[in-house]
């Protein structure tokens, strides 16, 4: 189902009406339309694209998915390519969820497509009537209230994964021998999603700067303050990706070096153990000799040898427990 809404001289006049109607609104330069699709097939893409006029290349980029962020400018239309982002949940808390939202601008219409209803466009439309006297600006105001909430998205996610990169260095130094591979793993989900989502997040920057241009046309000379306010917010998400993205490498570079400190540990704590061992193994060894050996058949042999192993390993386990090997 397409939703659509139209405002005249900024007043929310009508909305729920057909897209049929969309061209004889459009025509009116005092009316703003704006229309939202889930998933269209290519065959209505087709009948609003002939509708406004869209250039071809914007409507294959909607049809096929995956593509990068970007800002598009065409001789009759804006296409903006953007991703509303929020983590998993439950045994998928570290995946991202990625939805697609392609946007048409023309000077009195904004189309959204989305590729899935992850992307709550109501919370949008919320957005839009929570300030009713900034609808004057029609397609400056649509526009910038979509891409705050996107960029919103971004401040949300990014802020999750920061809390779960700081609990993953609590655990650094912890004595869990055990949780040694479910951390490898959370790390590396980690990273990956960070990966992805800096993708995501970075090409933003060269969006909303170039909606700033005032060659454009887009953003009205009121507006452009609350658009600067929105270009800040990406390079604060941006800067904070980055440095995420940082602080997981460096998780990652600490665990090793933590695992590789506790072997050294243990191979130590071994190593000492086996050199007490060795002394009785030695002494014993060496009176088994087939030969005669002072106090050979006598109990003064058997006592002289239990004692010099007893004093022997007591002084190595004394030694190894100073230098802290055991």
């Amino acid at each position: 189902m397409a939703r659509t809404r139209l405002y005249r001289n900024g007043v929310l006049e009508a909305e729920g009406f057909p897209i049929a109607d969309v061209s004889d609104h459009i025509k009116d330069p005092s009316a703003t339309v704006w229309f939202d699709l889930l998933a269209p097939s290519p065959e209505k893409l087709a009948v609003i694209s002939e509708e406004l006029g869209l250039h071809p290349l914007a409507v294959e980029d909607v049809l096929h998915p995956h593509q990068r962020p970007k800002l598009d400018v065409y001789d009759s239309h804006l296409f903006l390519t953007v991703y509303a982002v929020r983590l998993g949940e439950g045994e998928d808390a570290s995946a991202l969820e990625l939805t697609e939202v392609s946007i048409f601008v023309t000077g009195n219409a904004v189309v959204t497509v989305r590729s899935d209803d992850t992307c709550d466009i109501d919370a949008v439309v919320a957005r839009w009537d929570a300030s009713p006297g900034l609808t004057k600006h029609g397609v400056s105001f649509l526009l910038h209230s979509l891409l705050d909430y996107v960029v919103d998205g971004h401040f949300d996610v990014a802020q999750m994964l920061d809390d779960r990169v700081e609990a993953l260095e609590d655990q650094l130094f912890t004595d869990h021998p055990g949780n040694g591979r479910e951390m490898q793993r959370q790390m590396f989900d980690l990273r990956r999603t960070t990966v992805r989502f800096r993708r995501v997040v970075v090409p933003m920057r060269e969006v909303v700067n170039s909606l700033l241009r005032r060659d454009l046309g887009v953003v009205e000379e009121e507006m452009s303050p609350y658009y600067q306010d929105v270009y800040d917010h990406v390079l604060r998400v941006s800067e904070w990706t980055e440095s995420l993205r940082d602080l997981v490498g460096n998780v990652y570079e600490t665990h090793l070096n933590l695992q590789g400190y506790r072997m050294n540990d243990i191979m130590k704590r071994v190593t000492s153990w086996a050199a007490i061992i060795a002394v009785p193994t030695l002494i014993t060894g060496f009176y088994g000799q087939n030969i005669p050996f002072p106090g050979f058949s006598q109990t003064v042999g058997f006592w002289s040898s239990s004692l010099l192993i007893l004093v022997a390993s007591s002084i190595l386990y004394v030694v190894f427990r100073k230098k802290d090997w055991i």
